[in-house]
């Protein structure tokens, strides 16, 4: 059954609330961020999946090559299989608003699954994605809203990929807040503020699909 498709944890929220997935990094598992879920939505019913793939023990939701190389057959199993992972769960709650956050191999599989399905998320938190080919989005993103947050000297995230990123979904129609701090890979309190922030909004509201709200860009010192 799809709902049991992942091991995976739940922290219930308010009946007919928003749900909340999280989706945890590289080495991560489904506790890494249940309590900043909790955090962020209070209200919120927050599931978090634990990835499928070990990579030399370190868990992940897709395989990789190398560094930043992705084998893309096996990114493209995962997607289908989280997809039905999330519809499943908000057909079973009868959410009023689904909400992501993913950081790193979390905000990529989290990525993917919203180029895949842009109806799937009413808003979505990418932090530190990693999105290094160039993504076929399968539908409109108008009236859904996007913040990624990344790092200025990210290794691993390179900024420039993460600017593609968001003007990739911007050409979808979706409206995009992209959030910078000046280190790497590593999360600050800037994007975290930032994060909690966008989503308590988001959860107050339903997107309508035939709203666009020009997109923004913001630095870590507010330009």
């Amino acid at each position: 059954m799809a709902k049991d498709a992942y091991v995976h944890k739940v922290l219930p929220g308010k009946p007919g609330g928003p749900l909340l997935f999280v989706f945890h990094g590289t080495g991560g598992d489904e506790n890494q961020f249940l309590p900043l879920g909790r955090d962020f939505v209070p209200a919120a019913t927050v599931i978090s999946p634990r990835g499928d793939v070990s990579e030399f023990g370190a868990t992940r939701f897709f395989r990789r090559t190398g560094e930043g190389v992705y084998d893309m057959d096996d990114l493209a199993r995962a997607t289908g299989k989280m997809v039905g992972f999330v519809e499943a769960h908000a057909a079973d709650a009868g959410a009023s608003t689904v909400l992501g956050l993913g950081y790193s191999n979390g905000a990529n599989i989290l990525a993917s699954a919203l180029f895949a399905r842009p109806s799937l998320f009413d808003a979505a938190v990418l932090m530190h994605p990693l999105i290094p080919f160039r993504p076929d989005i399968s539908g409109s993103f108008a009236g859904r809203r996007v913040l990624v947050t990344a790092g200025r000297r990210d290794p691993i995230a390179p900024a420039d990929l993460t600017e593609q990123l968001a003007a990739g979904l911007r050409g979808g129609g979706a409206d995009v807040t992209v959030e910078w701090h000046e280190g790497g890979h590593e999360l600050r309190a800037n994007e975290i503020e930032m994060a909690r922030s966008f989503l308590s909004e988001a959860a107050q509201r339903r997107p309508d699909p035939a709203v666009f709200r020009q997109s923004t860009d913001r630095t870590a010192n507010g330009r």
